[in-house]
């Protein structure tokens, strides 16, 4: 961006804009344009800079004011150069420096180190910008670094014995070029735009504990968003939610699940495999079952995470078939001559 360009024609703004406004206006530009947004977009990357130039002064009402009487000769008046005279600036337009020009000023032995990309201002805004796992990753420049969250998906076998995953993120890591500083050469950092930090691609090895349950949280310490200058980083919290099984229904540490019975096994009683989730075990069915009736499997539930097991509830349920052939439809009719039993009496 241009040293003469209009910090409010920058950002799309009237010059009697609030604080609010100009915000807004950064907010919805920045990720427009963010390099982490448009990788290998150079015309982008410029833009941005442009951008977190202009939010960095019109944000703070001192500087703002200064650049509202000033102009771009406001950096000079606030490192104590003094107003310029009437028409100074219009005089110095032919004087040719070596250092950084400000709309004609030459600056050849002025530090601009002091007047980089705030902690407070376009690196908070990036913050709130970009929500979720990553924007929370995202820590400030200065402190502990961020705790990330994200939700990780299991079977219920997973979650019954336990896993080891392999987690693809994308967390912020201190800039290379910049050191996290945001600034190179007193300038904002090409590489990040001046936040101080780039956003890269992570593999983490998980290993998810046996008996954890949908909606538990696991902190994996550390593994969150980098911390400044020394500082530790944040942590990483998994929330866990587990997919539905097609099979068993989970009650807290139990589980329970439908097993179809014939008629002759409800009446007779009988012996017959039910599965668990570990495999089938043999079931005996008492005679006289009712269908709707539960039968416990003590232990054959879900894993506890301080040892033990929940149990098992089998939900019996008489099925009738809806197709007989003439020895089976001779044996019914037969049935029904010779019983008794009257279930609407």
């Amino acid at each position: 961006m241009a040293k003469s360009k209009d910090y409010y024609e920058v950002l799309g703004i009237k010059r009697d804009a609030s604080q609010d406004q100009i915000k807004q206006a950064y907010r919805k530009l920045a990720r427009k344009f963010h390099p982490d947004l448009n990788p290998g977009d150079k015309a982008a990357e410029e833009q941005f800079k442009g951008l977190q130039e202009a939010y960095d002064v019109l944000s703070e009402p001192e500087n703002r004011k200064l650049y509202d009487q000033y102009g771009e000769n406001w950096r000079a008046v606030k490192a104590g150069a003094g107003a310029p005279p009437p028409g100074w600036e219009g005089a110095q337009r032919s004087r040719r420096g070596t250092g950084p020009r400000t709309a004609g000023v030459d600056f050849g032995d002025f530090d601009f180190s002091n007047f980089g990309t705030r902690g407070g201002g376009g690196f908070d805004i990036f913050e709130e910008m970009f929500g979720g796992a990553a924007g929370r990753g995202r820590g400030r420049r200065s402190g502990r670094g961020a705790d990330v969250e994200a939700e990780l998906e299991l079977s219920l076998e997973e979650a019954h014995r336990g896993v080891r995953r392999t987690l693809q993120m994308q967390v912020a890591e201190a800039c290379p070029t910049c050191g996290g500083t945001g600034l190179k050469d007193g300038k904002p950092c090409e590489t990040c735009g001046g936040a101080g930090q780039v956003i890269r691609p992570k593999t983490i090895e998980v290993n998810i504990p046996s008996g954890v349950r949908d909606g538990s949280t696991i902190r994996l310490a550390g593994q969150g968003g980098i911390g400044s200058n020394g500082s530790e980083p944040g942590d990483l919290y998994l929330h866990i939610r587990i997919r539905p099984h097609p099979v068993f229904t989970v009650k807290g540490d139990d589980l329970e699940v439908e097993l179809p019975i014939t008629p002759w096994e409800a009446v007779l009683g009988a012996k017959v495999e039910a599965p668990t989730i570990d495999g089938k075990v043999e079931l005996t069915v008492p005679a006289g079952a009712r269908s709707g009736q539960r039968l416990r499997l003590r232990g054959q539930g879900l894993n506890k995470r301080k040892g033990g097991r929940g149990d098992e509830y089998v939900r019996l349920k008489i099925v009738v078939p809806k197709d007989v052939n003439a020895e089976e439809r001779r044996l019914y009719e037969e049935l029904s001559r010779i019983s008794g039993f009257k279930p609407r009496s």
